[in-house]
């Protein structure tokens, strides 16, 4: 990845970050340190990163209704499916198991933290956790309320940017 990076030149490196930033895991915590670390301007890698990470925020605040209702429809298509392809015994329909054997690390992590520190909290320490992509979709599914997950995933990702942004060029001048 960072000889693709160092291959492109002026505005094609920082739309090759931006991109990467919207990429799913990748995010803030490796581009900036990435962009910073091959001698581009630390502002404009804190600007391209925040911005390429914001995007998917927004877009999945706005569409994460759509794409709930989407994938309840595909979920019932295929359990009427199922249930037509095998014949189903009487007991099947009383064994119903508990969310929590359903969800992944991940999502009790996010769990715990939605419950301990709501919206706030979780905005915050999140994206460490779980990333701030799949942490926007775990809040909306918790039941977050749009505009304060949004404004505080939001301000979340404006510190972290800082602050990662600050963390290298201050790790940086050390190694030097």
């Amino acid at each position: 990845m960072m000889e693709w990076i160092q291959d492109t030149e002026g505005l094609w490196t920082y739309f090759v970050l931006f991109l990467l930033a919207a990429a799913p895991w990748l995010e803030v915590f490796l581009v900036i340190p990435l962009g910073v670390g091959i001698g581009l301007n630390p502002l404009a890698v804190l600007i391209t990163g925040f911005i390429g990470n914001w995007i998917p925020i927004i877009l999945i605040v706005l569409f994460f209704r759509q794409l709930s209702a989407w994938r309840e429809r595909r979920r019932e298509r295929k359990r009427v499916k199922e249930m037509a392809d095998r014949e189903v015994n009487a007991t099947s329909f009383g064994e119903i198991e508990s969310v929590e054997e359903h969800q992944g690390k991940k999502q009790q992590r996010a769990r715990k933290l939605w419950e301990r520190y709501g919206i706030p909290g979780f905005s915050l320490l999140a994206p460490i956790v779980v990333g701030t992509d799949i942490a926007v979709i775990l809040a909306l599914v918790f039941g977050s309320p749009r505009r304060p997950l949004f404004i505080w995933m939001t301000i979340s990702l404006i510190l972290w940017s800082i602050v990662l942004t600050i963390l290298t060029i201050q790790g940086i001048q050390f190694i030097q």
